[in-house]
């Protein structure tokens, strides 16, 4: 019977096709051992489903340098560790051999001799010498609701603009395609995208009100009243507003609740930037003064006199981790600030056409627009220390004859400068400005809609706190420094510091002078030998000095009349003579003069005192 099925080979499926050489080559393995009738079909239909398990394949050798785990007398734990070390180091030999394509100072212009200066390449010749993709960037807006303003996206791939009459518009620059296009017939003073395109906030003339991808109104914030500026905090979720009346305020965007407002007492504000790094609120002011504002704290964190006169422009790098501030003044002068020490101004000039807009590139790049043109500065001559007020070396210019130049915005991951004018909006290239390598989970200018989905998700789990929003954000996450101080001698009674006696605490403190028990004892003798009277310690003065003056027993003790036997007031002098006999008896057991009392199991027959 077995003989039978075998001839009939009932599980073999059926083929539809005919079977070719290829076939029989291609099913064969190597070293496949051959039967009389051919193949074996038992060997090779296990072969294609089988493979060896992770433990029994063959590995690379670890690397040099690998944490070795044998203190460890778990077994399960110390080959777990290993395993996690050696994956670790390995993926760091990979970025290290990835490192190759991060290079730090391409893409900027070289000029090739001294005389040749980067300020005299025109536009047209970086688009000609750009490669075709890159030249699309070089555009110009003509729009009739002038002046405008513009912001970008994270990733760099939509662009917001507002004009001041009324007219607000978002798209994808690079595709062209328009999402939504609005005429509010009101002031609008500024716009931002929230978490993503898919909403945005405009600052209009009474409220802030938030739309949605296709235009369509969502939210009117009324507790923002009269809005000028707007600024997003990705990580925090957080939306803030200064205006006209001089508040900043921060409204929470996933719960829809305003977390806190500050009243700068400053009077009207037109100037805010963000610090990337700590997420801080910088503010320019009428009367030139800069402050530093987090949601926690009722005053600002910095206050800096930054100029004589109005603040109308005010940037932070985000290049350096926030360590460089630029501020611009009404009267034309340029200040380029280090936040880590705020003892002056690193670099000083004055530009031409009255106040300036700034903006900082992702790397280093500094846009100043002011008068009829932009000028572009680039590092290190904007941040290395400078004495004089002469203006730094110029990287690229570009003129504007539209008047005002209101904003300029750089676009990440993209070297492109958008300057919003009273004309509609010019975008220029700038070489270098940009960051050339992306972390898609950061922000990802080729995500699709899959992904956003999966981005705003994580972000909204991951969301931080507004508590934690400091000017040092390495301070989040660190140890507390060990207290100098203790609360008890020798940390054997439950006695507070404050009411151990003078020369304890000078001894916790580290202040007892250890010579002074010495002295004392040498006095105890006199020169003949015979005992003289010791002198009475610093600390049995203390001791006899009476403390605690205004405590409440003691004052009720002391309203009570002398000759009256009040048993409220016996039990009170009871109470307090129980006190200081533990105190006492504390202190002696610190000292060493006493035992503590031992437990006893007739302890459980005691009255509770």
């Amino acid at each position: 019977m077995d003989s039978l099925f075998a001839k009939a080979d009932a599980i073999r499926p059926v083929s539809k096709r005919r079977k070719t050489d290829k076939d029989d080559r291609r099913s064969k393995p190597s070293g496949s051992k051959q039967t009389e009738g051919g193949h074996d079909k038992t060997l090779n239909s296990v072969a294609h489903h089988t493979a060896l398990p992770p433990s029994l394949r063959p590995s690379s050798p670890p690397p040099e340098g690998v944490k070795k785990y044998n203190h460890i007398a778990n077994p399960k734990l110390r080959t777990q560790l290993t395993r996690q070390s050696n994956l670790a180091a390995r993926q760091k030999a990979l970025l290290k051999d990835a490192e190759l394509l991060l290079t730090e100072d391409a893409g900027m212009i070289e000029v090739e001799g001294e005389l040749e200066k980067t300020w005299r390449v025109s536009q047209s010749e970086v688009t000609q010498a750009a490669g075709q993709e890159a030249a699309k960037g070089r555009k110009e807006w003509v729009l009739d609701g002038g002046p405008y303003r513009s912001r970008y996206t994270r990733n760099g791939r939509h662009l917001a603009i507002v004009g001041k009459k009324g007219h607000v518009a978002t798209f994808d620059w690079q595709t062209g395609t328009m999402h939504s296009e609005l005429q509010l017939g009101e002031t609008c003073r500024d716009i931002t995208f929230l978490h993503d395109h898919s909403h945005y906030a405009v600052a209009q003339k009474k409220y802030v009100f938030i739309y949605d991808r296709d235009g369509v109104e969502l939210h009117r914030l009324k507790s923002h009243i009269e809005p000028t500026r707007l600024e997003f905090l990705p990580y925090h979720w957080l939306l803030a507003s200064v205006g006209n009346s001089g508040w900043l305020k921060y409204q929470d965007t996933s719960t829809g609740k305003v977390v806190t407002e500050h009243r700068t007492k400053l009077g009207a504000c037109t100037t805010m930037a963000q610090n990337q790094h700590n997420a801080v609120i910088h503010l320019g002011h009428q009367n030139g003064t800069v402050t530093l504002w987090t949601p926690n704290l009722p005053h600002p964190a910095v206050r800096l006199l930054a100029h004589l006169g109005p603040v109308v422009g005010l940037s932070v790098d985000p290049s350096t981790g926030g360590r460089y501030m630029a501020t611009s003044g009404q009267d034309g002068s340029v200040k380029v600030w280090d936040c880590r020490n705020w003892k002056g101004a690193v670099r000083e000039w004055k530009t031409r056409g009255g106040g300036a807009e700034l903006e900082w590139s992702q790397k280093g790049v500094l846009a100043v627009a002011t008068g009829g043109s932009v000028n572009t500065y680039a590092k290190p001559a904007i941040q290395a220390s400078f004495t004089g007020s002469v203006q730094p070396p110029l990287y690229l210019t570009h003129p504007i004859p539209h008047r005002p130049l209101v904003s300029v915005r750089f676009c990440p991951f993209q070297d492109i400068l958008t300057v919003g004018h009273a004309a509609g909006l010019s975008s220029i290239l700038v070489p270098g400005a940009g960051e050339p390598n992306f972390d898609s989970t950061e922000a990802d200018p080729f995500e699709n809609k899959r992904a956003r989905r999966e981005r705003e998700v994580k972000t909204l789990l991951d969301k931080i706190q507004p508590d934690a929003i400091t000017l040092d954000p390495e301070f989040v996450g660190s140890l507390a420094p060990e207290p100098k101080l203790t609360t008890a001698v020798n940390d054997k009674t439950d006695l507070t510091f404050a009411r151990l006696p003078r020369l304890e605490r000078l001894r916790v403190s580290g202040k007892a002078d250890e010579t002074e028990d010495g002295a004392d004892a040498g006095a105890a003798e006199g020169s003949d030998g015979e005992a003289q009277p010791a002198r009475t310690s610093k600390a049995e003065k203390e001791k006899k000095k009476m403390r605690g003056k205004n405590k409440s027993l003691k004052r009720y003790l002391r309203k009570q009349r002398k000759n009256v036997i009040d048993p409220k007031a016996v039990a009170v002098r009871e109470k307090l003579e129980k006190q200081r006999a533990e105190r006492k008896k504390a202190i002696a057991i610190a000292r060493g003069e006493a035992e503590p009392r031992k437990p006893s199991a007739l302890d459980r027959f005691r009255r509770p005192t």
